[in-house]
């Protein structure tokens, strides 16, 4: 007789049974129950308490929760090593919010203490978890598959069948079937052990290690990170050291010699805009033309930045991420000497680049009474002017198609000896005095290249050249650690997809020879979880280990065929329907499913 079988019955206090065969396919933590005559702790057993709580998966899992929640205020509220200009204007409109938000931290989030808190405890609660896990996994790898239960019936999967081959035979074409389907099988007595699906706590400890690889990277590159920002006019470089930056900031441990090396020259920016259409005015082209080096002595080479394909170098990263126009202006004295003359970059206002700054002149100038002065005009530029009728100094489209300078005229003192650094875009009037036209008003004009405005009294002039130029704005960015975390990533995907879809089990095979001289083989399969797909491995198994050892038929109460003529099924095949035999009658049979079908 044969039979296949599926044991959905509790198995409470039969895993005393199994044996080693019952043992936990994972390296998950035993909890052990609590006793009701435990004594007290004390300070050591109230240590350990916590840290079996501290490095529990329940906690790890409520920590990275909180690490989440404890984010959103960052990104919510301005942040000061952002944007320090929207937190001064977040404390002129909140006056009653932006003291609490102070004593909270919320303007340093990822800086204060409570997140700090928060990220060291997931960092200790992730490595208390694993290491212990890993060893376990490593000591499972070393170690063979448990041997078979004394009774395979009481597995949730089972067969059995007779057969005429001897079980030495069985064993051996057991043994090379299932190390053919990758199992890790061996011959224990009379069975045949085997494990697989190893790749599923593989995954597990990989995704964790995983986790704790990106905390690592992520405060290394906050640590250690650098971010500066620079404008840089057509035909003008830049070298990467501190004084060559616009702003600049960088992580509590980052040095000035930490600064990769290079330089590079801008040789030309190109922007083209789509010119009808709803997408008027946007970007089609929008790249930079750069000649740069590598250390003081490296060889020059040709590179074209554009938007998201930065320039690499080192571990320094520069990205193309703004533009504009610096219209070139000359500035006269009374006499007509060249006092000043240069690309002056003006700061876009819109899409279409409106743009305004200022031009300084702050040496070299003398009023016609001979004194030593200092000039300052006020500029508005526009790339596509909509002409007087328009009303407005609005540019129409980004592009050059119709360049007018809008410039009011100062003289006096610019306080640039003052010793308190100055925007090179915006002007101090405190000590300046405004140029008056023929009407005693605010001397201004409109400009088109090759134009120029005449000072009044004979102070001089400026002259809107023809030649405009443009500039681009880079932001340099170096942030160690953004390979670790991008593989750390990566491997956390594939090791959570590992734990997800791969499924522990184990396989047994036992074949003994029955008081009639008959081998009878026993098949059980037990896997973590509930499960179809041991039901179903396990008959496709024992269907192909069929094959190899047939079965026998078995004694019948009648060998009568049925009244209808059919001939009786052969009992000794996996699965098949009959009479079933079993001395456990503590669960149910069912037929296994998968192993019917062989």
């Amino acid at each position: 007789m044969s039979d296949t079988t599926t044991d959905n019955s509790t198995q409470t206090g039969d895993d005393q049974d199994l044996g080693a065969a019952g043992s936990q396919l994972s390296t998950a933590p035993v909890e052990d129950s609590p006793s009701p005559d435990l004594p007290s702790l004390g300070v050591i057993g109230w240590a350990r308490w916590f840290w079996r709580q501290l490095t529990s998966m329940r906690v790890a899992l409520l920590l990275l929760l909180l690490l989440s929640l404890a984010a959103i205020p960052g990104s919510l509220i301005p942040q000061t090593g952002i944007n320090e200009a929207q937190v001064a204007d977040f404390r002129e409109r909140h006056d009653v919010l932006a003291p609490v938000y102070d004593k909270l931290g919320l303007f340093n989030v990822y800086s204060s203490v409570w997140f700090s808190a928060i990220y060291i405890l997931l960092f200790v609660s992730l490595i208390g978890c694993i290491v212990p896990r890993t060893w376990q996994f490593v000591g499972q790898l070393r170690g063979r598959p448990p041997g078979a239960p004394r009774r395979l019936t009481r597995l949730p999967a089972h067969t059995t069948w007779r057969t005429s081959a001897d079980p030495e035979e069985v064993r051996e074409a057991a043994l090379a079937l299932l190390r053919k389907r990758r199992f890790r099988a061996h011959a224990v007595g009379d069975a045949v052990a085997a494990e697989k699906g190893y790749l599923r706590e593989l995954g597990n400890l990989a995704f964790h290690l995983a986790l704790i690889v990106m905390l690592i990277a992520f405060a290394w590159g906050q640590l250690f990170k650098s971010e500066g920002n620079k404008i840089v006019v057509e035909g003008d470089g830049f070298s990467n050291t501190l004084t060559q930056y616009d702003d600049f900031k960088s992580g509590n441990l980052f040095t000035n010699d930490d600064l990769e090396p290079f330089s590079f020259d801008v040789e030309e920016f190109t922007g083209t805009y789509e010119r009808t259409g709803p997408n008027r005015g946007t970007p089609r082209t929008y790249e930079t033309e750069v000649t740069y080096t590598e250390g003081a002595d490296g060889e020059e080479k040709n590179a074209l930045i554009k938007v998201n394909k930065p320039l690499e170098i080192g571990d320094a990263k520069v990205y193309l991420v703004s533009h504009g126009y610096a219209p070139v202006v000359t500035v006269r004295d009374g006499k007509g000497e060249i006092v000043y003359q240069d690309a002056v970059p003006l700061l876009p206002l819109d899409n279409n680049v409106t743009s305004n700054g200022v031009v300084k002149v702050l040496d070299g100038y003398r009023n016609p009474q001979g004194k030593k002065e200092q000039l300052g005009f006020q500029a508005f530029f526009v790339p596509t002017f909509g002409g007087s009728a328009s009303g407005t100094m609005l540019s129409q489209f980004p592009a050059l198609d119709y360049p007018v300078l809008a410039l009011n005229a100062y003289h006096g003192d610019l306080k640039a000896d003052s010793g308190i650094p100055q925007s090179v875009y915006q002007m101090d009037k405190t000590k300046m005095k405004e140029f008056k036209d023929a009407d005693g008003e605010l001397l201004k004009k409109l400009l088109t290249p090759g134009e120029t405005m005449t000072l009044p009294g004979g102070a001089g002039s400026i002259t809107f050249e023809k030649d405009i130029k443009e500039w681009a704005g880079f932001q340099v960015v170096q942030e160690p650690g953004g390979g670790w975390a991008l593989g750390a990533a990566l491997t956390a995907i594939g090791g959570l997809a590992a734990s997800l879809f791969v499924q522990r089990r184990r396989v047994w095979v036992r074949a003994v020879r029955g008081d009639d001289g008959v081998t009878v083989v026993e098949m059980a399969g037990l896997g973590r979880s509930e499960s179809a797909k041991v039901p179903e491995e396990l008959g496709d198994l024992a269907g192909t280990l069929y094959e190899r050892a047939p079965g026998v038929p078995g004694p019948e109460p009648d060998g009568a065929p049925e009244p209808d003529g059919t001939p009786p099924e052969d009992p000794g095949a996996p699965g098949a329907s009959g009479t079933t035999t079993s001395t456990d009658t503590d669960s149910q049979a069912v037929p296994a499913e998968g192993a019917e079908q062989q």
